[in-house]
This record gives structure tokens, C-alpha cells and sequence, in this order.
């Protein structure tokens, strides 16, 4: 079911339809290239198209593990900016990058199952947030990082 088949009186499963379709979208713009397409540097920061998937994981992580979950990045094993959940080390592959990813939306989807909107969540360094707060944040980084790789994509496949 995509965000425009849900029924208009449900904000929660408009967020989830919004969420998932930005989750599938982000690693839809890799579909088709080679490793070394996706390590592309086109931009003068680390940014990257495996290395956005690879943030919005972290990204992921950091505010359903650790703002909605409670477990510290230092426990999660997480680095500890977003400037570093770019980087991708000589081992990351599209498949090892997206199943990291898959396995950060599964978790997510957990984390929040049964957990009203209204929810306050202590977990995050910077302080208490609801739940809904926490899905409006990660659907504005998802949606911000979608047209980043839109770009990218454009870009890696005009050169």
C-alpha cells in the first residue's frame, strides 16, 4: 500500500506508507550499478551514493535503536557522527550496504510496533522526543537523502 492508499484519518500508517516508500526508494537508486559506480566521488564531501544508503542505516539506527530503544551508539557499535556514517570501508558491497540497511528497517519497524504516536522517548542525547517526532526526523533525512541520490544517479550515469 503506498501513502496516497491510506485511509486519511490514520496518521500512523500514513507515516509508515511514507516511510517505507522513501526506505525503497533510497536503495532503488542503486539498482543497475556496478560497485565502483556506487563509489563514486562527484562531490567535493564523502558523499556517495553507497554512502548514503550507508547514513540513512546509521541514520536509522541512531533514532529507533537509541532515541526510541534506549541503547547507547557506543553499545550499538554506531561511529559517532553523521559525518563518519558516510565513509565506507574496502569491505562494503551494494549487497553487504543494503542487507545492513534492510536489517536497520526491520529492527526499526520493531522498535516502534506498538508504540502510540504521543509516546515519549528518552533515549537520545539531545532529549526527550514523541514517537511522531521521531517519524517526522527520519521521513525528513529519508526524503532529504532520496534527492541527493537522485542527483548522484543522474550524474554517475551522464559519465
Amino acid at each position: 500500500m503506498g501513502a496516497f492508499d491510506v485511509p486519511l484519518g490514520d496518521a500512523r500508517a500514513q507515516l509508515d506508507a511514507f516511510v517505507e516508500e522513501y526506505r525503497h526508494a533510497v536503495v532503488g537508486v542503486l539498482e543497475g550499478l556496478s560497485e565502483e559506480q556506487v563509489r563514486r566521488r562527484l562531490v567535493s564531501s564523502a558523499t556517495t551514493l553507497l554512502g548514503l544508503v550507508k547514513h540513512v542505516t546509521w541514520m536509522q539506527r541512531v533514532w529507533f535503536e537509541e532515541c526510541v530503544g534506549g541503547t547507547s551508539r557506543v553499545e550499538l557499535g554506531l561511529v559517532g557522527s553523521p559525518e563518519e556514517s558516510f565513509r565506507l570501508d574496502d569491505g562494503d558491497t551494494v549487497a553487504s550496504v543494503v542487507a545492513g540497511f534492510r536489517e536497520a528497517c526491520v529492527t526499526a519497524r520493531a522498535k516502534v510496533a506498538g508504540l502510540g504516536l504521543d509516546v515519549v522517548v528518552t533515549g537520545h542525547r539531545s532529549g526527550p522526543r514523541t514517537v511522531h517526532w521521531v517519524y517526522l526526523q527520519v521521513l525528513r533525512e529519508l526524503a532529504h537523502h532520496c534527492g541527493h541520490a537522485d542527483i548522484l544517479r543522474e550524474q554517475v550515469l551522464a559519465g
